[in-house]
């Protein structure tokens, strides 16, 4: 069975890593090359992807010939604004927002920008579209290595009333393949596995996030920022100016026993109850 054939309605969450366009790649393929018009694409942009997750999501749309959706957060209703590669925000501008709102800000026990600027914003443009929730299919870029994330996401499907489809788990592919099919391709993502989309996101591991400071102090700005707005932290064991004098003091010693991909799809791991 070709569980890259999709029976609409449904919504691609594409989230602009290198297996979300490789099932999107795949689907494609499995329909001609044209999606049905209740099959449809979307990318969520928080404003705090990497500049190369933007030109990727711009080229796959561009190079496959596929229409891809680009949101943004907005507080008004209908709670997110469609956009484009040149409009999107990439400063920071709708996560920032979003946290001023709140006046506190998102940590791992309340993953709130997931739930608000990635999952809501999704399940806001289905809702325009006339998708109804529970009967239209989430199609999401989960791998067949990555087990236990899909898992939790089966658990939190039922338990909302989601359809959610992982079909590179149905069709057992791996993080291999996927890195064997770009590196075949003409374009690519160019970040390592380990970089992640969002630039310096919270749930890396602390080592992780000395090394990209390390390569570019700057990415440090806007999250140090947050976190003197709020008088708050993204992470109670450090503060992301702390990381920084951490790196000035010490180059190159880094912890950097933790150099897995674990935000790369963001958006697709972080389970709805988490988020506040």
């Amino acid at each position: 069975m070709n569980h890259y054939k999709i029976e609409g309605p449904a919504l691609i969450s594409f989230s602009g890593g290198r297996t979300s366009a490789y099932m999107l790649c795949q689907i494609l393929q499995a329909h001609g090359g044209t999606l049905p018009d209740d099959v449809v694409v979307a990318f969520a942009n928080t404003g705090k992807e990497r500049e190369e997750t933007l030109r990727f999501v711009h080229e796959c749309g561009s190079r496959w010939g596929v229409k891809i959706h680009w949101l943004e957060w907005r507080r008004d209703k209908p709670g997110f604004e469609e956009i484009g590669f040149n409009s999107a925000a990439r400063n920071g501008e709708p996560f920032a927002e979003l946290v001023k709102g709140k006046s506190y800000l998102p940590n791992w026990q309340a993953r709130f920008c997931t739930q608000n600027l990635k999952i809501e914003v999704l399940n806001g443009f289905a809702a325009a579209l006339g998708f109804k929730g529970g009967e239209y299919a989430e199609v999401i870029g989960l791998r067949y290595d990555e087990g236990l994330r899909i898992i939790k996401g089966m658990a939190n499907a039922e338990k909302f009333g989601r359809r959610c489809l992982y079909p590179l788990s149905k069709m057992k592919v791996t993080k291999a393949d996927v890195m064997a099919f770009w590196s075949a391709q003409s374009f690519d993502l160019g970040l390592e596995p380990w970089e992640g989309n969002c630039d310096l996101c919270f749930l890396k591991g602390r080592g992780l996030r000395k090394r990209i400071i390390r390569d570019d102090p700057s990415r440090a700005d806007w999250w140090a920022e947050q976190e003197r707005l709020t008088g708050g932290f993204f992470d109670k064991r450090d503060r992301y100016a702390g990381l920084v004098d951490e790196v000035k003091r010490s180059p190159t010693l880094f912890d950097d026993g933790d150099l897995e991909e674990y935000d790369v799809e963001c958006g697709l791991h972080c389970a709805t109850e988490d988020a506040a």
